[in-house]
């Protein structure tokens, strides 16, 4: 009866695919309703922002290295209100982090991984002509984008963007006349975040039910490749805990707009006392965190499904445990909602709730490990092709590892008091989800860079890059930790101010070398993305020897992406290097023979 309800499915899309009439420049390219065009949209918009949060980034570490020197970039980028003399103004450091951390988070790590890669895979890979919404697809990226263009206008407000850092806490994003960038800085951000989640809903949803409902002929669960699955709880976790920030941002305009005090209670301000009262920006946390913590995941699943797919083709071999690496994934989103309170350890928690939260995340460690393991276990004996892509992977693998390590310390309550609001935390996170994610998408534009554009990229300048970013990247977060544990507060403008950091202030200045040149290698990744697209040379079908169904479309597929009849899958999507074949590989395509076994309904 499914397999049925399927093939009508398929029949009555394949007939809409023919009746595509021939479509004009704004329809094809702009208001475009191909999930492939969709993809590459999400992909450019979230490069532009993390460009413009590249580029804050540089900013605010040039003050924490050389604090108080006058930089011409400073001036030529904010002018003389935010930068006079090219000394950076300290509302506007704070407005940079801000900004920076939105954007890396949301635009990029959430939007940008998950909008690119879902868009151009879950049709391709599952065998359907389309998104199971077209339509709601494309109001996915117009929501997305108009979120992304408020986000970047607010940087130009007389008073600045929000200054509230990107957790936007009360009581500072709550009082509009607590700091410039509390005023219209903080409108728009609840604003475009509000726009943001509304584009991740409709994107999610329509994820699930085309990988529910669309998959073709013989594509059981047991057979979808882990970068569908990781989308496919991606897009549960974001579907279950994006409409709670939702919640929390519409609180947050009632108390800043509306005279209430959800957040606020008994604040002197200028003197006078508030007259709202009863609130707690204790509520806020709450709300904040349950989206908070599993954004870290909906951010790192992505990318586990990217490393699985990238390290099976090119080790050679299949991904080693199929069904844990599921299972671990699964359980990995299901804890992700019981274990939000770790981030609120010095609220005031109960000690008693605050052990139970610890046991809830270091309980997280587990299906990680599970999935560390079973990647290491892939590459063992493998016949490993260390091209860019590859050794992105890899190397998102040793920053998931070393950055969860840290984690450990983070989940004990009685440690993290000691760290809590540090650098420390700071290095953590980035390390652990903003690096491994970045390095999973940098990995997963080189691997499907043919399927997008039908060219290559070059391969030496992805080896520059690589390497490049890699060691800059450990050169900034593996200092941070000792700058946190020895006690420097985030977020500060100057610790100058306290002798106790005088002594270590030669790692800011490492730091800060080591930012700087990790943002301008990214230029070779820029040149060499927008080169290629044009001038890079041309791919074939298949050119990884991939089994996965996106390589069985023309090189570059059109709108339907398959010309004729949809592939019918046989087997899972990691037969490789296996025993008695002539080939290294064999597509989802290629029917079982007599007494073979399928590896995905036993693995």
């Amino acid at each position: 009866m499914e397999t049925h309800a399927h093939d009508m499915a398929h029949e009555r899309a394949h007939a809409h695919h023919h009746e595509h009439p021939k479509l004009s420049f704004i329809e094809k390219y702009v208001f475009s309703m191909d999930h492939k065009t969709i993809s590459k949209q999400f992909l450019f918009t979230a490069m532009f922002m993390a460009l413009a949060a590249a580029i804050m980034s540089t900013l605010f570490r040039l003050q924490l290295g050389w604090p108080g020197h006058a930089f011409p970039v400073m001036h030529y980028f904010l002018g003389d209100k935010w930068a006079k003399g090219g000394i950076l103004d300290p509302n506007m450091y704070l407005a940079l982090i801000t900004i920076h951390g939105t954007i890396m988070v949301f635009f990029l790590l959430t939007g940008g991984l998950s909008g690119t890669f879902a868009n151009l895979l879950i049709p391709l890979q599952v065998g359907a002509r389309d998104m199971a919404s077209p339509f709601l697809n494309m109001l996915s990226y117009w929501f997305f984008l108009l979120a992304s263009v408020i986000m970047f206008l607010s940087l130009f407000l007389e008073t600045g963007p929000a200054s509230a850092g990107w957790t936007i806490y009360p009581p500072l994003s709550a009082l509009p006349q607590a700091i410039p960038g509390s005023g219209a800085g903080m409108t728009y951000w609840l604003v475009s975040i509000s726009m943001f989640v509304v584009s991740s809903l409709l994107g999610g949803l329509n994820y699930i039910v085309t990988v529910l409902n669309l998959r073709t002929k013989g594509m059981k669960m047991t057979r979808l490749p882990l970068t569908i699955w990781a989308l496919l709880i991606t897009a549960v976790l974001g579907v279950l805990s994006f409409p709670v920030l939702f919640g929390a941002a519409i609180l947050l305009i009632f108390d800043r707009s509306f005279g209430t005090s959800f957040y606020l209670s008994d604040i002197y301000i200028g003197g006078q006392a508030l007259s709202e009262t009863g609130g707690s920006p204790v509520l806020f946390e709450h709300l904040f965190w349950f989206l908070g913590h599993p954004e870290v995941y909906i951010v790192i699943m992505p990318a586990f499904g990217i490393i699985s797919e990238v390290m099976s083709v090119n080790a050679r071999k299949p991904i080693f445990g199929y069904r844990a690496m599921i299972g671990s994934m699964l359980a990995i989103a299901f804890l992700a909602f019981i274990v939000w309170g770790h981030h609120m350890f010095v609220s005031g928690m109960n000690p008693f709730l605050g052990s139970v939260f610890v046991f809830t995340t270091l309980l997280i460690a587990i299906p990680s490990a599970i999935k560390a393991f079973n990647y290491i276990t892939t590459l063992w004996k493998g016949n490993i092709h260390f091209n860019p892509q590859m050794l992105f992977v890899i190397g998102a693998v040793s920053t998931f590892i070393s950055g969860g390590l840290t984690g450990i310390i983070l989940a004990d309550s009685a440690l993290d008091v000691a760290v809590h609001g540090t650098y420390f935390v700071v290095a953590h996170f980035h390390i652990v989800m903003g690096l491994s994610a970045v390095l999973a998408m940098f990995g997963g534009v080189y691997h499907w860079f043919p399927k997008m554009f039908g060219r290559f990229m070059n391969k030496k300048l992805g080896y520059w890059h690589f390497w490049l970013t890699f060691i800059c990247a450990y050169g900034v977060f593996l200092p941070m930790h000792f700058v946190g544990l020895a006690g420097v507060p985030r977020r500060y403008f100057n610790n100058d101010v306290y002798p106790a950091f005088e002594k270590l202030q030669h790692l800011n200045v490492i730091i800060s070398v080591f930012a700087v040149i990790g943002v301008l290698v990214q230029v070779i990744f820029f040149v060499n993305f927008f080169y290629s697209m044009f001038k890079g040379p041309k791919a074939e079908q298949n050119p990884w020897n991939s089994n996965t169904l996106e390589w069985t479309t023309p090189i570059v597929p059109e709108h339907g992406n398959w010309p004729g009849d949809l592939p019918v899958v046989h087997r899972w999507p990691y037969d490789y290097s296996k025993p008695g074949k002539d080939k290294d590989f064999i597509p989802q395509t290629v029917p079982m023979e007599q007494g073979e076994m399928d590896e995905g309904e036993h693995v």
